[in-house]
């Protein structure tokens, strides 16, 4: 599944999947300037971190040909091109695939400071194509560095969605997930609902499902039974962020997965891009926890289910500590701890 994010030559705009209708319906959302790109990013049209840094890429190319239309002063567009890309990078706090993709696309303009506008929207239009690409390249290759340790017959937890569509396709928790049944294992997959706004349900049932990987849907609240019973072998997660120690931000919730995986003596795996890990963010205490709206938890749809007047905690993240992971797989090979010793050596 590699075609929910997709750049138009046509129509010059990025095209997404607009993910809060899945999986009912099947909409497009149609981004043509800073505004459509951060709106797409702050609602959740499209979410996961390796995607919001794949929609970033496209952002500036997107921010750079509408500071060209606007057809500014020869010796102002560059002020205006970066505050705009400051827009981008700022849109959502926690995944810090935004701001990479956004530093990245900058230093491309760095290295070339005397280019011109309509020259910096080819290049960055052909960057944000390769960063597309090897989004792409990495998922697989995080599936072929964790799809060992997964075992035939293996019945896999995950919480929240970090399949095809948190990425430019294939995944980075599913992907592992991919790659096994790939190479001819027997795996199926529980699904956290993962409240408040359904990811698991909606998007890695709708995925998973539509590509004939076996997968169950299980309440939130349901976790402690299922490993109590043991039908969880493993379980595999995402990453937002991952501290310079290992502690690992994920969608609220994936905490207490892991305290109950450890309880339980199960496996617990983060898979991440190396892009996802931040060496210069110490621990997980020192990264930014989002609050969204309370009316993701007040309605269901257009269903309120809370009293009016009652305040709600809709904290987006949480953060998972270290000494609970027993591996963080990437595209570079599977990280074990110390993670320090092992994040440090990756950057070396």
């Amino acid at each position: 599944m590699t075609d929910h994010i997709q750049y138009s030559p046509e129509h010059d705009a990025l095209i997404l999947l607009d993910q809060r209708y899945l999986p009912t319906r099947e909409e497009w959302f149609v981004c043509k300037n800073v505004k459509d790109v951060c709106e797409a990013l702050v609602v959740m049209v499209v979410r996961g971190a390796p995607a919001i840094g794949v929609t970033a890429a496209y952002g500036c190319y997107l921010a750079a040909r509408e500071v060209q239309h606007a057809a500014p002063a020869v010796d102002s567009w560059r002020e205006t091109l970066s505050a705009k890309l400051e827009e981008i990078a700022t849109a959502r706090p926690t995944a810090v695939n935004l701001r990479w993709a956004v530093k990245l696309m900058r230093g491309v303009w760095e290295r070339r400071p005397d280019i011109d506008l309509e020259g910096l929207c080819k290049i960055w239009l052909e960057k944000a194509k390769q960063v597309h690409a090897e989004d792409l390249a990495t998922c697989r290759a995080i599936g072929a560095s964790g799809a060992g340790l997964i075992a035939d017959g293996d019945t896999v937890l995950t919480h929240c969605n970090a399949g095809a569509l948190a990425t430019a396709g294939y995944g980075t928790a599913l992907a592992p997930i991919r790659a096994a049944v790939e190479q001819g294992k027997h795996v199926s997959v529980i699904a956290d609902e993962t409240r408040p706004f359904l990811q698991g349900a909606r998007l890695t049932a709708y995925e998973l499902h539509r590509d004939g990987i076996p997968v169950k849907v299980a309440c939130d609240n349901a976790c402690a039974l299922l490993m109590q019973r043991g039908l969880v072998q493993k379980v595999i997660v995402g990453a937002d962020r991952i501290a310079a120690n290992g502690d690992a931000a994920n969608k609220i919730g994936t905490f207490g997965v892991a305290i109950l995986a450890h309880e339980f003596g199960v496996p617990f795996y983060v898979a991440a891009p190396v892009s996802t890990i931040d060496p210069e963010t110490a621990d997980g205490s020192l990264i930014p926890i989002e609050e969204r709206p309370a009316r993701e938890v007040t309605h269901v749809g257009t269903t309120q289910i809370t009293p009016d007047g009652v305040d709600v905690f809709n904290f987006a993240f949480d953060v998972t500590p270290a000494r609970l992971i027993s591996g963080i797989i990437t595209e570079k090979g599977v990280l074990t701890a110390p993670y320090t010793e092992a994040i440090a050596k990756l950057f070396k």
